[in-house]
């Protein structure tokens, strides 16, 4: 097989790291990463060929389309991985314009009909997967708070919007009365000019399904259990376990990515309330954060999406460990801080130093810190004490 060259964008994400590893695993890639600034972490691993630097896309997004245009024309890329939603998004806007720019993504119109949320959440409806009620809003002028009943979920359908020469980072909201709705608007003033939906606040904890899809069949599901995260209530999973997929959501999962012809990797959000019930949150069209965990339990995520890009067969199912677990240390080390900083008592901190500290020598591994490519692990160790 001829050698395949890729270039990796986002290389200060993990999950950027991970497709790195994996790729640059198999003896007929070689990988190249960038980042838009000094500390690009999957640039300091062994499987990335070179390093490169681009203009920020959120605040220059012209200056960014025009370095990719430049890149692809000097080196011929075979493809390019972003993992970012900006940088996935804004290549795909501009793919007609960029000649020899391949994406294994779905086309921009499959895409925006899952990362659209107020789109999805009506798709959804239709198809008879459960939301949470919601209502509709072209922007806030037509919102009466004390019309709403509390509490409610502020959710602006897109999380990030494009502004021709910049990109609006959006964040979703509980509110728990009208006085806070009210002061929590004035702090956004996007949702001055921009839709957003008011939904049901759901009880419960968080639950996804992880799926890739080859030209609208599905390929592989994976799930996962957060252990512990970041802040300690609720955040990003800095210890996960992988988990058997409930079969329920994968059927939910199913419709929605059958029903827009979906390639590519996704990842379905789900609340699960404490009476066992699911409610659809939203869908991210691309890489996840704890990605590692997938490829270390057997689902080896990027190269089968690799595989799938270049025509080859896919297997008919791809079985992986349950119980496998996966640590971010550095994120672990911040939890804990944050945990013993709270208003805990003296016995709940105790066990939390205890948890953190009991050492597990089955079925563990940490996601940057690796034997055989202690490069990230240095580059962000040195990143955590003293920055770029």
């Amino acid at each position: 097989m001829a050698d395949i060259s890729i270039l990796v964008l986002d290389g200060a994400q993990r999950s950027a790291l991970a497709v790195t590893r994996s790729l640059g695993c198999l003896e007929w890639v070689r990988v190249t990463t960038a980042e838009q600034g000094g500390f690009n972490l999957a640039g300091a691993s062994r499987f990335s060929q070179e390093a490169l630097e681009y203009p920020c896309p959120q605040t220059q997004p012209g200056a960014f389309i025009a370095w990719i245009k430049q890149i692809i024309a000097e080196r011929r890329f075979n493809w390019v991985f972003p993992v970012t939603e900006i940088t996935s998004q804004l290549l795909l806007m501009h793919q007609e314009q960029i000649p020899h720019l391949h994406l294994p993504f779905a086309h921009l119109a499959q895409v925006a009909a899952l990362a659209d949320k107020g789109k999805l959440t009506q798709m959804a409806q239709q198809l008879g997967v459960p939301v949470p009620e919601s209502q509709f809003y072209a922007d806030a002028t037509g919102l009466n708070p004390q019309q709403l009943n509390f509490p409610l979920v502020v959710k602006p359908c897109l999380s990030k919007i494009f502004a021709e020469d910049h990109w609006i980072s959006t964040s979703v909201f509980v509110a728990h009365d009208a006085a806070q709705l009210t002061a929590e608007l004035h702090k956004r003033p996007y949702l001055n000019q921009h839709s957003f939906m008011v939904q049901e606040f759901i009880p419960g904890a968080g639950a996804g399904v992880f799926a890739l899809y080859n030209q609208g069949q599905a390929v592989a599901f994976f799930a996962h259990k957060r252990l512990r995260e970041k802040p300690p209530e609720g955040g990003i999973s800095v210890l996960s376990a992988s988990a058997a997929v409930t079969p329920q959501l994968e059927a939910y999962a199913r419709k929605l990515l059958d029903a827009v012809h979906w390639h590519g990797v996704a990842m379905v959000e789900f609340r699960e309330t404490p009476q066992g019930e699911f409610y659809l949150m939203e869908v991210n069209t691309r890489f996840w954060g704890s990605l590692q965990l997938a490829i270390d339990s057997g689902v080896d995520f990027p190269a089968l999406l690799l595989r799938a890009c270049m025509g080859e067969p896919m297997p008919a199912q791809v079985p992986y460990k349950i119980g496998q677990k996966l640590r971010w240390l550095l994120g672990d080390v911040d939890s804990l801080y944050i945990y013993l900083k709270r208003p805990h008592s003296i016995k709940a901190k105790a066990l939390r130093l205890l948890a953190f500290l009991t050492p597990c020598f089955t079925g563990l591994r940490y996601e940057v810190n690796r034997w055989g490519d202690l490069g990230p692990a240095w580059r962000e160790l040195k990143y955590y004490f003293i920055g770029r």
